[in-house]
């Protein structure tokens, strides 16, 4: 039977823990944190769940538009919607914890022995976990990654804060500057601006999300400024200090910014020191990520890595596609090397932005030919039902054979919309294939099939 150690039990762990016990592999996991790693306990579930509390939030505060009003305040006054921070935080937390026992209740039915220890590499067949020593026919290395801490701004974790700290403040910052706008920066600064918190989006760059589809930023950034979001465009921090009741944010142009929090989202960096890794063979890039080919190897034999240690692309999904990739090859199983054309993924604002396939700035550079259409969303009828005004549907597709390339969903819930488009670029689908799909109506999907429409090939529309 082989014996295949994972280090690291988030989403590129526990998922290659899964396949690797199904096809009979004896399977020990080592997380010293807990199953779900950093995602669930302290990165995605908890910024997601602050998340969706701070969109009904929104929700209440745009509700009066559709003529849904408040009432219950004193003396006839209009009631007003309320945010206990300590009880979100509460549920954040609880949630948390009840996502990682549900997965540790998985995959040890599964079978795989779960250690609770520090994992590292003695050599590359032998991984050391606290006082045991394992002996392995494949180890995979899921070790995440860490807030990147910015010099001149080391957080405190009461004023300066990375986004895994956020969850022990006992009440609402008065005025957040949120440093980096990111993905990561965007939806906090979202997230806060609609809790209720003054919130000022300090940006490096001429636009939020620089390496994000410039449309879908453009509208984010102009929905932030319209709910009273203060974004500093080119705007690079130099350092970040405490004051007597807050904190004030040096820009290197000297100007300052000054608040009662920061919240720092400057990157990430690899959990790849002081585990062997480089003593076993492993290479690491210049940036401290394991290098990896596309079926989750690394230069050493018979050890592969998952997930944000790699630096393939800092989604959960692509960490649990390479774990699932990695058993897969190292069990000799037939498997498909990992294609980041037909990644999906999703920004948690609100509206959300979900992409997938070749990007709008590859085709503006001329390094793809595709035809564009792009659909606002303020024109589908289910949109203006529900006073959904900011977003679109983007879609492109090759000139000549129609065939689905990518898009891009701007709209609430873009993260399910995104699915279609998924399944299209995934199954080279074309459009003409889209547009004679039945989508409901009314609905936000049928603004999909209206996009593939205006795509259509002219001879596939003759007889229709």
């Amino acid at each position: 039977m082989t014996r295949i150690v994972i280090i690291g039990g988030g989403p590129g762990g526990y998922e290659a823990a899964l396949v690797a016990a199904q096809l009979g592999a004896q399977v020990t996991m080592v997380e010293q944190d807990g199953p779900g790693g950093a995602c669930v306990l302290t990165d995605c579930v908890p910024s997601k769940t602050l998340i969706a509390t701070s969109v009904r939030k929104q929700a209440l505060l745009d509700a009066p538009s559709l003529g849904v009003g408040f009432t219950g305040g004193l003396d006839g006054d209009v009631g007003v919607a309320s945010v206990d921070l300590p009880l979100v935080n509460k549920r954040v937390k609880e949630l948390a914890q009840a996502q990682s026992a549900d997965i540790e209740t998985r995959v040890a039915a599964e079978g795989v022995e779960i250690i609770k220890a520090r994992g590292r590499l003695a050599d590359p067949q032998l991984v050391k976990a606290g006082d045991r020593a394992i002996k392995a026919d494949v180890v995979i290395v899921a070790t995440g990654a860490t807030p990147r801490i910015l010099p001149g701004a080391e957080p405190d974790g009461e004023r300066v804060l990375t986004w895994r700290q956020l969850y022990d403040l006992d009440a609402l910052p008065e005025h957040l500057i949120v440093v980096g706008s990111g993905v990561t920066g965007a939806e906090f600064a979202g997230a806060y601006r609609s809790l209720g918190a003054e919130v000022t989006l300090v940006s490096s760059r001429d636009r939020m999300m620089p390496n994000e589809d410039a449309d879908g930023a453009e509208v984010l950034e102009e929905v932030y400024r319209r709910r009273g979001m203060n974004v500093m465009g080119r705007s690079r921090a130099a350092s970040v200090k405490r004051t007597a009741d807050g904190v004030v944010v040096t820009l290197e142009d000297g100007r300052t910014a000054e608040g009662s929090h920061a919240l720092m989202t400057v990157g990430m960096v690899p959990n790849t020191g002081g585990i062997g890794l480089e003593e076993a063979g492993v290479q690491l890039d210049r940036n401290g990520f394991i290098k990896v080919d596309k079926v989750s190897r690394t230069s050493a034999p018979g050890v592969y890595a998952a997930g944000d240690c790699t630096g393939v692309l800092m989604l959960a999904s692509v960490a649990a596609m390479q774990g699932r990739i990695g058993v897969w090859h190292a069990l000799g199983e037939a498997v498909q090397p990992l294609r980041l054309a037909t990644v999906a993924s999703n920004i948690f604002t609100d509206p959300e932005i979900a992409a997938v396939g070749v990007a709008q700035r590859s085709i503006e550079a001329g390094e793809i030919e595709a035809n564009v259409v792009k659909l606002p969303l303020a024109t589908n009828a289910r949109a203006k039902m529900q006073g959904f005004n900011d977003g679109f549907v983007k879609l492109f597709c090759r000139p000549h054979t129609g065939i689905v390339l990518g898009g891009v969903v701007v709209a609430p819930r873009a993260s399910e919309l995104i699915l279609a488009l998924s399944v299209a670029v995934q199954q080279r689908l074309t459009v003409d294939q889209l547009a004679h799909t039945f989508a409901v109506y009314p609905s936000l999907s049928g603004s999909i099939t209206e996009a593939a429409r205006r795509l259509m090939q002219p001879e596939a529309q003759i007889g229709i």
